[in-house]
């Protein structure tokens, strides 16, 4: 795994990217599994903040981040997951040329709708898998498969964002 991989996670009200995220949960989940709360959160936040800016004021909100995120992957339940505000686009595609030309389509999208929202391009094959869909590029909104194996034209993604994103 790269070792500049960013995740975006949420820390308090905003969306965060974490250099490294994924390298240091796959790590630590046979080294902390059996670790109390206050252990994981502590020793994430050791280890991720030698590539991540943190402030002094905001390490409390993102120990419980990571402490979230880490739970996630081992698939425990999490009981202090953030709500979800605004919208939250993932493209899946290990970086072909429609894939990349997917993610262009769509910011091109946002930009000329004015909407907003938190786009991560997940480009790792075993990521891509655990969104169960069987070609790529693929894109989801707020969760929802809206295609697979093609780039939706300009009008299809204007549509599908400004319907997720309440507008009419």
């Amino acid at each position: 795994m790269p070792e500049d991989d960013i995740t975006q996670i949420r820390v308090g009200d905003s969306s965060v990217g974490i250099i490294g995220l994924k390298a240091v949960l796959e790590e630590a989940a046979g080294e902390l599994g059996d670790r109390t709360d206050e252990e994981v959160r502590s020793e994430l936040l050791k280890r991720l903040e030698t590539k991540n800016y943190i402030p002094e004021k905001v390490r409390a909100e993102y120990e419980t981040a990571f402490l979230r995120e880490f739970k996630k992957h081992l698939g425990r339940p999490v009981d202090n997951e953030p709500p979800q505000e605004g919208l939250e686009i993932h493209v899946l595609g290990p970086g072909c040329v429609q894939c990349d030309r997917l993610e262009r389509e769509l910011m091109q999208v946002m930009a000329e709708t004015g909407i907003s929202a938190s786009v991560e391009h997940v480009r790792d094959i075993r990521e891509i898998g655990k969104y169960g869909v069987m070609g790529t590029p693929a894109l989801l909104i707020n969760g929802r498969v809206k295609a697979v194996g093609r780039v939706p034209t300009r009008r299809q993604l204007a549509e599908w964002l400004t319907e997720a994103s309440g507008g009419s």
